[in-house]
């Protein structure tokens, strides 16, 4: 009986550290597998181009990481300019991308989550106000918070709600992020609830925010743009 138990444990806990294996991005088993955009063969991720066609052109980008976004053309006051593997081929299998984010002065990058990756971000210039909620633990959602200056680090837990603002009225801000995923994705809360195509119906917000579904409809026609290119 005690080995059987001991069996049913192990069991479950080899289950329960294979699914978080899976849950990531899978590791290489090659030293690269450049993504082979123009395959019709569909897998998760992207098929691996063949060896003797690959280039350093498949490793590199010249992105201008260097020069400032405008941050004018959104309604939140910043420009997320990310690097995935849809722009560097040779990240597909390695797990990683990066953005450079430019805040307006007050602007921000507002409540988001990426389903598929933590973030860690760096403050090159300026400051930001940054912050993350929890999961529902104890039905409660805790806040953390912290204000950061030209140099300082913080981490974003895979798949939490999190933001960053620029409180400076006067001066920019500009952040380096990278993410555990080649392509992490980006939920932004407020355009999926009130912008997505077609409308959650009003009832459904109107119960979910407690208020009254005029409110919802007036939210819902707003016009809610991406602060990513």
């Amino acid at each position: 009986m005690a080995s059987s138990t001991t069996f049913l444990v192990l069991t479950t806990l080899l289950a329960l550290l294979s699914w978080r294996v899976i849950a990531s991005d899978p590791s290489p088993l090659q030293d690269f597998c450049v993504a082979d955009k123009d395959s019709q063969v569909r897998v998760n991720g992207f098929v691996c181009k063949d060896t003797k066609d690959v280039k350093a052109d498949d490793f590199f980008l010249a992105a201008n990481l260097d020069k400032p976004r405008d941050t004018t053309v959104s309604k939140v006051g910043s420009n997320v300019t990310l690097i995935n593997v849809m722009r560097i081929p040779g990240l597909n299998t390695l797990g990683i991308s990066l953005a450079r984010i430019d805040y307006a002065p007050l602007g921000e990058n507002p409540p988001h989550t990426h389903p598929r990756a933590t973030e860690i971000l760096t403050v090159l210039e300026g400051t930001l106000y940054v912050g993350f909620v929890t999961s529902n633990q104890n039905n409660v959602n805790k806040l953390f918070t912290k204000t950061l200056n030209k140099g300082d680090v913080f981490v974003f837990p895979e798949g939490l709600i999190h933001f960053q603002f620029n409180p400076c009225p006067d001066k920019p801000a500009v952040a380096l992020a990278a993410l555990s995923s080649q392509n992490p994705g980006a939920i932004t809360i407020a355009n999926a609830v009130f912008g997505s195509k077609p409308p959650i119906s009003d009832d459904v917000l109107a119960k979910a925010f407690q208020v009254e579904k005029k409110t919802v409809d007036w939210l819902q026609a707003q016009f809610w743009p991406d602060n990513h290119n």
